[in-house]
């Protein structure tokens, strides 16, 4: 049986572990593998471990890293940044990680997609749409490059065109929410939801137990990714990477 799982988005940036706001000014916040050592004995659903500089940048997947995360982690990881061809995505599966997300490269050629689902299969596949408001008509689009250039394409429209390429699962990260702690975005998240049929995750904005609550509320079964909630603790931010188990949700 399907349920809501709660994941910890880990942003990756000179192979050191980063938080941003609004995809800027990327904050160090400690060891990538001591955050998979801490989330282990806390028994977290799933584990999403993003690489901010590898698409921007032009560069290769950090093959050591994955292995070493993937060595590590006792949960689920998914792991993006980087990953342009079929090849690419079969070698990190082969590392242990058991996702890879595509975003940007998917983006430019939605055929890859079908490509690398038909390798790995589509439970492996998961796209991440970062997404932003316009500040005029207040419709949404999806950027690329981590979040520096828009792509002026409708991520309602991308979602439903990358289930049927055979994704197996969709993210939407708010760059407008990104470490705000405010909330998650509602509106593309019910515009996303009532199109697609394969799971669903929104990331950017948790900033307590509230918002994961009204989430599942509102929508029922659903991704709840998180980062800032994660590594900050109180008014003051101060890096405390942790995992309180909140059991108080109902699922």
């Amino acid at each position: 049986m399907l349920r809501s799982r709660i994941i910890p988005c880990l942003l990756i940036s000179n192979k050191g572990l980063v938080k941003t706001i609004q995809f800027q000014s990327p904050k160090y916040v400690g060891d990538p593998i001591n955050a998979v050592k801490i989330f282990n004995e806390k028994e977290v659903d799933e584990l999403m471990v993003l690489d901010i500089d590898a698409t921007v940048k032009n560069h290769e997947p950090n093959y050591k890293l994955i292995k070493d995360l993937a060595v590590q982690s006792r949960m689920p990881i998914c792991y993006g940044g980087g990953i342009k061809t079929v090849k690419q995505a079969e070698k990190i599966i082969s590392l242990g990680v058991e996702k890879i997300a595509l975003s940007s490269a998917a983006i430019e050629t939605p055929l890859l997609v079908k490509e690398i689902s038909e390798a790995v299969g589509c439970q492996s596949i998961v796209i991440v749409l970062d997404v932003k408001k316009g500040s005029l008509l207040k419709k949404y689009s999806t950027f690329i490059n981590n979040g520096t250039k828009d792509s002026n394409k409708n991520p309602v429209v991308l979602a439903k065109e990358f289930e049927l390429h055979g994704a197996g699962e969709i993210v939407i990260n708010s760059i407008d929410n990104d470490g705000l702690m405010q909330g998650y975005d509602n509106v593309i998240t019910k515009k996303i939801r009532e199109v697609i049929n394969i799971p669903l995750t929104i990331l950017g904005g948790a900033g307590g137990l509230d918002d994961f609550q009204h989430l599942i509320d509102k929508f029922g079964t659903i991704g709840l990714g998180a980062g800032s909630y994660f590594v900050f603790k109180g008014s003051y931010r101060a890096v405390l990477i942790s995992y309180n188990k909140p059991k108080e949700l109902i699922f």
